[in-house]
């Protein structure tokens, strides 16, 4: 009686293990390809691009809208902020000169934190300055950093800004030199600055607005959003080896159904032209859920 049970089991078993095998040989390639990679985390450091700047894939922006958002929370609960995305292991923080007050309370809230572990970039108008190396000196007083990881043009415009703009580049090289930003680039508010942009050698990064269903994207003035043609050119950046990073992936703040976020993150972290993204957060709660978001499609 005992042997027939064991003979019955030992059948039943390659019955199973068979049947496994061919469940398995029968997944889509896509699932199966990825079967045996490492899984991907909002928190994993990424390089962007070929700039060899390395920033967590998901950073935390200090400026929504303008900036209004973080500082109406107060020094003290900004700083409680950034402290629980550094403890979730977030360690991209992005800024600029254009949010008023945020370089010294992410001066503040960053004061005792390892600078070598944490990435920082900031930004600069493009049309206010007369001395810019002047002003990043400023900035990296303001900030407490002896230099930015990464150091941006800010919100260009116009299709025209990278013939406008060739001196603030200049000036932005000889930063580079002195080693005072590691890393050169633009933030991009246009579709024609974006399509300017995209076979522009200069720089190393590119700071782009990017979401699955077009809001506060890119577009020409009485048009609507192409979102495919945003990525196409995104993509061509990328292609050519600059660091891309997104940004609006929330709207603007406009994606309050939950379910919507997880769609616009999905979009996003299934693009193989995006490196890094920011989002600007204002509670502990929303940084929880970009990361568990995040996760939940990269792994």
């Amino acid at each position: 009686m005992s042997g027939s049970k064991d003979n019955l089991s030992r059948r039943e078993f390659i019955k199973i293990s068979a049947g496994a095998a061919a469940g398995v040989a029968g997944l889509p390639e896509i699932l199966r390809a990825g079967a045996g990679k490492p899984k991907q985390k909002a928190t994993d450091i990424v390089t962007l691009g070929e700039s060899g700047i390395r920033v967590s894939r998901l950073g935390m922006g200090t400026g929504t809208n303008s900036g209004k958002i973080q500082r109406e929370l107060g020094q003290e609960k900004f700083t409680s902020l950034v402290r629980h995305a550094l403890d979730r292991g977030i360690t991209f923080f992005d800024t600029a000169d254009g949010y008023n007050e945020m370089h010294e309370m992410l001066r503040t809230a960053i004061k005792g934190v390892d600078r070598d572990k944490i990435q920082i970039q900031s930004k600069i108008s493009w049309s206010k300055y007369d001395d810019p190396l002047k002003e990043i000196d400023r900035f990296r007083t303001e900030v407490g950093t002896d230099y930015f990881d990464s150091f941006l043009i800010h919100c260009v415009m116009r299709g025209d800004w990278v013939e406008n703009q060739k001196r603030l580049m200049d000036f932005l090289d000889e930063a580079k030199e002195k080693q005072v930003i590691k890393a050169r680039g633009v933030s991009m508010h246009g579709l024609e600055p974006l399509i300017a942009t995209s076979t522009l050698n200069w720089g190393d990064v590119r700071l782009v607005r990017i979401n699955h269903n077009g809001s506060s994207m890119d577009k020409l003035r009485g048009e609507e959003v192409d979102v495919n043609g945003v990525v196409s050119n995104i993509k061509k950046m990328h292609d050519a080896g600059k660091g891309i990073i997104g940004m609006k992936l929330i709207g603007n703040g406009n994606f309050t159904d939950p379910k919507v976020r997880q769609e616009s993150v999905n979009f996003v972290m299934g693009l193989d032209c995006v490196d890094s993204v920011i989002i600007g957060f204002k509670s502990p709660e929303e940084i929880d859920e970009a990361i568990n978001n995040m996760n939940k499609y990269l792994s």
